[in-house]
């Protein structure tokens, strides 16, 4: 029996492009929830869906562990949560009503549940737990489980009386103690199916690791829900001994830091190649990092600490494109990373996004000049998506209908009115991929399918473009300026070439 039962709605049978990837990674959000409720002294069970037939296997864990509490509390350092699919949405759902029916009080907490609140109050769920939210999962539990009021802890959403959802009193949860939370309890699921679908489909074992948790960069298409622009790291001994722990313990071969932006603070970088060093435990890993934080010192920091692929978001090619996004980054900086990385040997990939608002034919093909320029070992493809309070979804929230999600990762639907049509920006996404897989395999033949896609996207680029898209245009070249809405025939129109 336990207390708690824990489980997330990520399932990857559910999410076809991320079953071709195979690279599935332990909730550690979930993971860390667990390890603040035995650290306040409440016994916890986990149900992980992320391989497991979600309806029997927790309906099987609901009879084993007879909770009290079910908590559906998602994977924040998971950016595939982050994206806010229906799937997952669905699924939750499904679980809250499994639950309701066992008799259990259950709790959803997670980037969709604070966007959806009302949504998933009305589907099941008796309270949505907002921000950082370890401390107040652990507050309202213990007022649960004894029976004291609980309705007024800081961070809650839940109906009231009348029906109506209300918030308690208080700001927003920010977790200060998260960065010394005791490690996620990963004892609590079975390793072995993670282990077996990545030395199957990859022939070496890969684990997931945060050292910091947020992002004080101000990306205005980037939805942070969660942790707004706090950011806080882990002493780098902790990180190091878990790294040694997930070695030595489980024969992990492979790190993936989940953080959202590894090697912030370059001291820390340099403490934390030292501490690998000396406990011995250095194994290849890879990250999520800004171009602009590649300097040569943190590089070579980095490749001391055993780091071999770095992905960066570049987003676009084009200054005004990432001007427009605040992205606070010169194309420059792209060119310039990618050579340091590549003097250490280490990989560099790119994260693209095409679609986003005032994107023309030639900030495309700029984006495209940029990956043929610097030839990135490999790239990852996205599609401007819309996510409430940031401030890309206020400008353009008036133009989305009905679908305000993905149903999964490989959707890419576009949701506003941008210059082109869905199926172009996936032909020019097809294409794009097509020619870096040919550079990495040096297969003619691959050489010879990216033509016939280029010549796909050249067809439809006439084709496809919205006569009634809008563009965020500004006033200055520095994205500093308020941004104004320019109908896209004014704007002049590129040539077609690449």
């Amino acid at each position: 029996m336990a207390d708690v039962l824990l489980t997330h709605s990520y399932h990857l049978p559910y999410d076809p492009k991320q079953v071709r990837k195979m690279q599935p990674y332990a909730p550690l959000g979930t993971l860390y929830a667990a390890s603040a409720l035995r650290a306040g002294n409440i016994s916890v069970a986990v149900f992980d869906t992320m391989l497991e037939d979600p309806e029997p296997g927790f309906i099987n864990a609901m009879k084993q562990s007879r909770p009290r509490i079910v908590a559906i509390y998602e994977d924040d350092f998971n950016f595939l949560s982050k994206m806010c699919l229906t799937r997952m949405r669905e699924l939750a759902w499904q679980l809250a009503h499994e639950a309701h029916k066992a008799g259990a009080v259950v709790i959803a907490h997670g980037s969709d549940a604070t966007d959806q609140a009302e949504a998933y109050l009305r589907n099941g769920v008796d309270f949505v737990l907002r921000g950082e939210a370890e401390q107040t999962l652990v507050e309202l539990c213990s007022a649960i489980l004894s029976g004291h009021p609980h309705v007024d802890i800081p961070g809650l959403v839940y109906l009231d009386g009348e029906d109506s959802p209300v918030q308690s009193t208080g700001k927003t949860p920010k977790n200060a103690s998260w960065s010394t939370l005791p490690k996620p309890a990963r004892e609590l699921i079975d390793l072995e199916p993670y282990r077996h679908a990545w030395t199957s489909a990859h022939g070496h074992f890969s684990a997931n690791v945060v050292a910091s948790r947020g992002c004080p960069y101000r990306c205005n298409w980037c939805a942070k829900p969660i942790s707004g622009n706090k950011f806080q790291i882990r002493p780098a001994r902790s990180v190091a001994a878990e790294i040694r722990e997930l070695k030595e313990m489980y024969g992990v071969q492979h790190i993936w830091f989940g953080d959202d932006v590894f090697a912030l603070n370059h001291h820390w970088v340099q403490d934390f190649a030292n501490e690998i060093e000396a406990m011995h435990c250095a194994l290849p890993f890879k990250i999520q990092s800004r171009a602009d934080l590649m300097t040569h010192t943190t590089v070579a920091g980095l490749k001391r600490a055993g780091c071999t692929e770095v992905w960066m978001g570049a987003e676009s090619g084009s200054q005004k494109i990432l001007n427009a996004m605040d992205k606070g980054l010169r194309v420059s900086d792209v060119v310039t990373a990618r050579s340091r990385l590549a003097d250490e040997n280490i990989r560099a990939c790119y994260f693209l996004q095409f679609g986003y608002p005032g994107e023309t034919w030639e900030d495309i093909q700029q984006t495209i000049a940029l990956v043929r320029n610097t030839r990135p070992d490999d790239i990852g493809i996205s599609l401007s998506y819309p996510l409430p309070g940031t401030v890309f979804y206020e400008r353009v929230q008036e133009q989305i209908g009905a679908k305000r999600n993905w149903t999964d990762s490989d959707d890419l639907c576009v949701m506003f009115r941008a210059t082109y049509k869905d199926e172009f920006y996936k032909a020019l996404r097809n294409a794009l991929h097509a020619e870096v897989n040919s550079w990495k395999n040096g297969d003619s033949s691959e050489t010879a399918d990216a033509g016939f896609l280029w010549q796909q996207v050249f067809e439809l680029e006439p084709k496809m473009r919205n006569a009634e898209a809008t563009t965020l245009a500004r006033s200055s070249s520095d994205g500093t300026s308020t941004p104004n809405l320019v109908p896209l025939h004014a704007l002049a129109a590129a040539g077609r070439h690449i």
